[in-house]
């Protein structure tokens, strides 16, 4: 097949076309099970949809052609997809992971990975000197990146980072849900699996829970593993989400890039904001990672910011509060655009810091999602002022 870009992928599902009716959306199949041959039991083919349901193919297909790997398999929850590889492990194996990452991860490794009998160092930064410092020759079977990492989008040198694994053996696994194979693709930087919370921005609508791993060429026996994995485990995705996947992600290119614009401009309005400390956005020339996400990011640097607000928890608090165009939610990737306390909702060992506040940019106009955030930072800041002014 001539090789297509991805919004032409995203766009026509890779021009899939339903056999048997011609239909061009495609077919959504319910069901369970499927007709085995009665004078060939043992044949070869569909027996029951946690196995393979055919609503799977077409979604996994068009993840794995955007990532450009070998395989995906869709899982009933990011979490689902994000475990099964961590399941593969043995206990004893290490793992290397970032400190601020995903607290689902952090909080299921800290509970239950440990108790599986894995161990774990957790870094600063993911340099290649961090990581060959907490590289346990032998026993590091896996390092961990995000990038955008969440909270903060910092940004890691993927192709830096898989040459130090690799040189020590260990695969790298990316969590590439905020930048989306539109603007990065990391596979093409070294990376053995590429994995995403389906419930974001690849779906894009706030309607589904999803996950979904794809597996980097020459990697045959991971990626069959990962399959016996989210069979035996039962982290199978529904048929009705897997056809909604789809359709959102036909549109995922143009989300993407729309957020990812909008997001800058939010993130520049703010940082001229007297109550805002700092702004974290890779697409700032002030954030410390900018010149690698310049290199590693194209169409732009996607559609979550994070900003800390002078006051500490209770003024960053107050911020969220006060808006009328953001919502309060949890989670991102969707039309709306949501602000969080992130601090609030992670336990209370998290490193997360207090004042900051979490954004993920939807598909408003910019212009009413600045005001919206300008308002309520002067309506904290007129609010502190007169505090400060009766003390």
């Amino acid at each position: 097949m001539t090789k297509r870009a991805p919004e032409t992928l995203a766009a026509t599902a890779l021009g899939w076309i339903d056999s048997q009716t011609d239909a061009m959306a495609a077919p959504l199949r319910p069901s369970t099970s499927f007709l085995r041959d009665p004078t060939d039991l043992g044949r070869t083919g569909r027996m029951f949809t946690r196995d393979d349901n055919p609503t799977f193919a077409q979604p996994e297909a068009l993840i794995n052609a955007l990532e450009g790997g070998a395989g995906c398999l869709l899982f009933g929850s990011g979490m689902a997809a994000i475990i099964s590889v961590f399941q593969r492990l043995s206990p004893g194996d290490h793992v290397v992971l970032p400190k601020l990452l995903y607290s689902g991860l952090r909080d299921w490794i800290n509970i239950h990975g440990l108790r599986w009998g894995l161990t774990a160092t957790y870094v600063d930064t993911c340099t290649p000197t961090c990581l060959q410092a907490a590289i346990i020759p032998g026993k590091t079977k896996l390092i961990w990146l995000e990038t955008p990492s969440n909270p903060t989008w910092s940004i890691t040198d993927i192709a830096a980072a898989c040459a130090c694994a690799h040189a020590a053996g260990a695969l790298v696994a990316i969590d590439n849900t905020v930048a989306t194979p539109i603007l990065t693709r990391p596979i093409e930087h070294g990376a053995d699996i590429v994995l995403h919370s389906c419930s974001k921005y690849l779906n894009g609508h706030g309607d589904l829970i999803g996950g979904a791993v794809v597996v980097a060429k020459g990697h045959d026996a991971l990626l069959s593993d990962l399959q016996k994995i989210r069979n035996e485990y039962g982290a199978v995705l529904g048929s009705f989400e897997a056809w909604l996947l789809l359709r959102g992600m036909r549109t995922l290119a143009l989300r993407v890039k729309a957020a990812s614009e909008t997001a800058l401009k939010v993130a520049r309005a703010l940082e001229n904001t007297p109550l805002v400390q700092e702004v974290l956005y890779p697409g700032l020339e002030s954030h410390p990672d900018h010149p690698i996400a310049a290199r590693q990011m194209h169409g732009g640097f996607g559609g979550m910011l994070s900003f800390r607000v002078k006051g500490g928890e209770v003024a960053a608090k107050e911020v969220a509060s006060k808006v009328q165009v953001f919502r309060q939610a949890i989670s991102f990737g969707s039309t709306e655009s949501v602000i969080e306390h992130r601090a609030g909702m992670e336990k209370p060992d998290s490193p997360t810091p207090r004042d900051m506040l979490r954004v993920s940019i939807g598909l408003e106009h910019s212009d009413d999602l600045i005001a919206d955030l300008h308002q309520a930072l002067a309506a904290v800041e007129q609010e502190l002022a007169r505090t400060d002014k009766n003390v």
